[in-house]
C-alpha cells in the first residue's frame, strides 16, 4: 500500500485521513495542516520526505505567469526543495485546470453567468489564468495584489495593468520591509480598503482561508470562485449569506481534496514525476474518474442578474421635484424654467433609483438602476441624434461599471434616430427598447378593457371577433407590430398613417400573414373614427393632436401608446363614456423597490418590464432594436413575462388605475349615450349590443393567450387606492 500525504498551510482543524483504491492502486492517503506555520511545514517535509509515496504541498504556488513575466515565489521554492527523495507537487497544473473548467462549468450550465460580473481577485498573479478566463464575459475585473503585498490603497482594474504590475512588483517588494505592511494601522488601513472592495464586487476569486475573517457584510450575496470548501467551511459561508460557491477541487471518499494532494495520488499511482505528467494523462484521468466540477448553494439555489434602464423627464414638472429647483421654481417665470429645460439637456446621466426585490417563481431575482438623461421630448427632439446617442452611451458605460449585464432605453430615447441601432452598436453591454413587450402589453391591456366592458357579442367558435380596430401610426415600431396582432384577432382593422408607401407594404404584409383579413388605409384617423370599437395610437407626435376624441364611438376603448399620450388628461375629460387606457402596465413579482415613476407600486412600463425579463431569463443580447419590431419576438417576451409572474397591471388611465366600478360607470355612460343616439321610432333596445348590463365584470383569472394567436387573457385587476404622481 501506498502513503500520500499531503502537507497544507491552512488550518490544521481540517485533517483527515482514508484509505482507498486509486487508479488501480491501493492507497493511504493523509492531511496535515500546518495553520500558516512554513517552519513547521519545513519540518514535516524533511520528516514525510523519507516516509511517503508522494507528497503534496497545498495553499502555495512557486512560480506564476503573468503575460509574459514569470515569476518565482522565493519562500513556496525553498519548500519545495527540501523533499528531495518523495516526489512533491503542489497541484498547480492541476488546480489551474480544474478551476478553469469549473467556471466555464457554471458559465454554461447557468446560462451567461459571468456577463459583466464584477470581479476581486485577492491576487491576479496568482490566478492569472482564470483572470483571462473571465475576461471573455466581462472588463469589471479588480486585482488587489497591490494592497495586499504593498499596502497600496488602489486596486488594479485591468488585465494589462496586472501585468505591468507583475514586470515590476518583485522590485518593489524587494525593498519593502514585509514588518511595515504587516504592522498594525497599516494592516487596518489595507483590511478596511478591502472590505469595501469586496462590498462592491458580485464575484470574489480567492483561497478559502482567506475569506475566514470576513462576514456577512462583506460576503452576503456573492459568488466565491475558490478551491477546497469542506463541509465545516460551507456552514459557515451559508451562515454569511454566500449564494454560489464554485469550488476548483474534486471531492473523493467523502473529502475534499486540494489538488496538491489530488496531484501527489496520481504521481503515486502513475510512478510519474509531476513534472512528466501531460495535459493528455490528466484528461484521461479526470475522464475515467468522472469528476464533475463542484457548484454549491449554501442557502439554496439563488442566481441575481442585474439591469439598468433609461428614462428621462417627459416634462418641466420633473424638474420641480428636485430639491435644488423645487423652491426656485415657485418664484421662476417660465422663461427661466424653459433655459433651465435646455441646460438640463446637457446633463450627464445619473442614477436615478436603484431597483430591488424582482423574484421570478424560477427563484431567479433581479435588481438593477434606473438612470436618467437630463432631455425633456422637446430638447431631444430639438437636437441631431448624435446628441442624444452620447448621452445613452455614457449611460451605458455607467449602467457597465456598476454591474448590469443589460439595459433598456425608455420613452424618447428609443424613438431618436434609428430606434437604437446604433446605440446597440456602440454600447458596451445589450441593448432592448422594450418594444416588443410595449406592443405586447398594450393588447393584453385593450383585450381586457374589452372584456371588461362587456359591449361586443361573444366570438363564434375560433374566428375572428366581429368587431373594428384602429392603430394610428401604424407603420411605426409598435403600431406595426400591433397591427399585426389584431390582424389575427378582430375582423376588421383600420391602418392609419401619414407615410403612404410605408402603409402599403404594411398592408401587404399582413396579408401574407393573415390573409382572412379586412384591412382599411387612411392618412388620417377622423376618416373613419366614429365606427371604432377599439383604437390603438402609437405615434410619436410629441404631443401633437392625432385624432378628434368628440368623434369616437360610445364604449370605444382607447389604448394610447404613445409617450407624451396622444391624449392629454382634458382631451379624455370630454368623453366620460370613453374607455382610455395607457397601454399595458406590469406588474412585477416579487416585492419590488425603487423611486416613483408615475405608477402604484411594483408596477413597471412595458419597455422597462421587458428589460426585467430579459435579465430574469439571462438573456443578454440585442433584442428589440430598430424600427421594425419582429411580432414573433413579440410572442415570445410575452411567453417569458408569463414564465417569471408578469401580470397585467390595473388598467390605468390618464389619472390613475380604473377599478371595476370606474369601468362599469364608463359602460354605463356608453349604454345611454348609444340609446340617446338612436334615431327615433327604433324600438328600444334593438341597438344595444349582446350581454348589456348593470352588474362589472368579474374579476377571476381568464385563460392566457398568446398575443401570436389571439388578443391575450386579462388576468385579475388591482386596485390602489392612490396612484403617486409622475416624476
Amino acid at each position: 500500500m501506498k502513503h500520500v500525504i499531503g502537507i497544507s498551510l491552512g488550518s490544521s482543524q481540517q485533517d483527515f485521513s482514508f484509505t482507498t483504491t486509486f487508479l488501480g492502486v491501493r492507497m493511504r492517503v493523509q492531511r496535515i495542516g500546518t495553520d500558516g506555520s512554513k517552519t513547521r511545514a519545513a519540518k514535516l517535509l524533511r520528516e514525510w520526505d523519507k516516509k511517503a509515496d508522494a507528497i503534496g504541498l497545498g495553499v502555495v504556488k512557486d512560480k506564476y505567469k503573468v503575460g509574459t513575466t514569470r515569476l518565482i515565489e522565493k519562500e513556496s521554492a525553498e519548500l519545495v526543495a527540501l523533499v528531495r527523495k518523495a516526489p512533491c507537487s503542489i497541484g498547480a497544473r492541476l488546480a489551474d485546470i480544474y478551476q478553469e473548467w469549473a467556471v466555464r462549468h457554471a458559465q454554461i450550465h447557468l446560462g451567461n453567468y459571468f456577463n459583466n460580473q464584477r470581479v476581486l481577485f485577492f491576487s491576479g498573479l496568482t490566478h492569472y489564468k482564470l483572470a483571462v478566463t473571465l475576461s471573455e464575459w466581462t472588463e469589471n475585473l479588480q486585482f488587489a495584489d497591490a494592497l495586499q503585498q504593498l499596502a497600496v490603497p488602489k486596486m488594479l482594474t485591468s488585465l494589462d495593468g496586472l501585468q505591468l504590475y507583475a514586470s515590476g512588483a518583485h522590485y518593489v517588494t524587494d525593498w519593502t520591509p514585509p514588518e511595515v505592511i504587516a504592522s498594525g494601522p497599516v494592516k487596518e488601513w489595507t483590511r478596511f480598503v478591502l472590505r469595501k472592495a469586496l462590498q462592491k464586487a458580485t464575484v470574489v476569486v480567492a483561497p478559502v482561508h482567506e475569506l475566514d475573517d470576513f462576514g456577512l457584510e462583506e460576503l452576503a450575496g456573492k459568488t466565491i470562485i475558490t478551491t477546497t470548501v469542506n463541509a465545516q467551511r460551507f456552514e459557515a459561508f451559508r451562515d454569511k449569506g454566500v449564494h454560489l460557491i464554485i469550488d476548483g477541487a474534486p471531492e473523493l471518499e467523502g473529502h475534499v481534496l486540494d489538488p496538491a494532494l489530488m496531484d501527489a495520488m496520481i504521481v503515486a499511482a502513475t510512478e510519474k514525476q509531476p513534472a512528466d505528467l501531460l495535459e493528455d494523462d490528466y484528461l484521461e484521468i479526470i475522464n475515467g474518474l468522472g469528476i464533475e466540477p463542484r457548484l454549491l448553494y449554501p442557502n439554496g439555489f439563488k442566481r441575481i442578474n442585474r439591469f439598468a434602464f433609461v428614462i428621462h423627464p417627459l416634462s418641466q414638472e420633473y424638474f420641480k421635484k428636485v430639491k435644488p429647483i423645487e423652491m426656485l421654481s415657485q418664484v421662476s417665470p417660465p422663461v427661466m424654467m424653459n433655459s433651465l429645460e435646455k441646460i438640463m439637456a446637457y446633463a450627464p446621466p445619473f442614477v436615478y433609483s436603484r431597483v430591488t426585490g424582482v423574484k421570478s417563481p424560477t427563484g431567479v431575482e433581479a435588481e438593477g438602476w434606473l438612470i436618467s438623461v437630463g432631455g425633456t421630448p422637446r430638447e431631444i427632439m430639438a437636437h441631431s441624434p448624435e446628441f442624444t446617442y452620447k448621452r445613452l452611451l455614457d449611460a451605458a458605460a455607467m449602467a457597465k461599471r456598476l454591474g448590469a449585464q443589460i439595459m433598456g432605453l425608455g420613452a424618447f430615447t428609443k424613438v431618436v434616430g434609428d430606434a437604437g441601432l446604433t446605440v446597440a452598436k456602440r454600447a458596451p453591454l445589450p441593448i432592448t427598447t422594450g418594444n416588443s413587450y410595449s406592443a405586447s402589453g398594450a393588447l393584453w391591456a385593450a383585450h381586457d378593457a374589452m372584456l371588461r366592458m362587456r359591449l361586443l357579442p361573444p366570438p363564434k367558435g375560433k374566428g375572428r371577433v366581429p368587431f373594428k380596430a384602429m392603430v394610428v401610426g401604424a407603420t411605426g415600431a409598435i403600431g406595426s407590430v400591433c397591427a399585426r396582432l389584431l390582424a389575427r384577432a378582430a375582423q376588421d382593422v383600420y391602418l392609419v398613417s401619414p407615410e403612404t408607401a410605408k402603409l402599403l407594404a404594411l398592408k401587404e404584409s399582413i396579408l401574407k400573414e393573415s390573409p382572412g383579413v379586412n384591412l382599411f388605409l387612411s392618412a388620417r384617423a377622423d376618416k373613419d373614427i366614429a365606427e371604432m370599437d377599439m383604437i390603438v395610437t402609437a405615434t410619436s407626435g410629441a404631443g401633437k393632436k392625432v385624432l378628434d376624441i368628440m368623434k369616437v364611438k360610445p364604449g370605444c376603448v382607447i389604448t394610447d401608446v404613445a409617450r407624451p399620450l396622444d391624449l392629454p388628461p382634458e382631451e379624455v375629460a370630454k368623453r366620460p363614456d370613453v374607455l382610455v387606457i395607457e397601454s399595458g402596465e406590469i406588474e412585477m413579482p416579487g416585492d419590488v423597490h425603487m423611486k416613483n415613476i408615475g405608477l402604484p407600486k411594483g408596477v413597471a412600463y412595458a419597455c422597462l418590464a421587458e428589460t426585467i425579463v430579459l435579465a430574469l431569463e439571462g438573456r443578454f443580447e440585442n433584442f428589440t432594436v430598430g424600427r421594425a419590431i419582429e411580432w414573433e419576438k413579440v410572442r415570445e417576451i410575452y411567453k417569458l413575462g408569463l414564465k417569471h409572474g408578469m401580470k397585467l397591471a390595473a388598467i390605468s388611465g390618464v389619472n390613475g388605475p380604473f377599478s371595476d366600478e370606474d369601468i362599469a360607470q364608463v359602460r354605463e355612460r356608453a349604454l345611454a349615450e348609444r340609446a340617446r343616439r338612436l334615431p327615433q321610432g327604433t324600438a328600444k333596445g334593438s341597438g344595444k349590443p349582446a350581454a348589456a348590463g348593470k352588474v362589472a365584470a368579474p374579476r377571476q383569472r381568464r385563460a392566457a393567450a398568446s398575443p401570436g394567436s389571439a388578443a391575450p387573457a386579462a388576468p385579475k385587476s388591482r386596485r390602489p387606492t392612490s396612484r403617486p404622481k409622475a416624476p
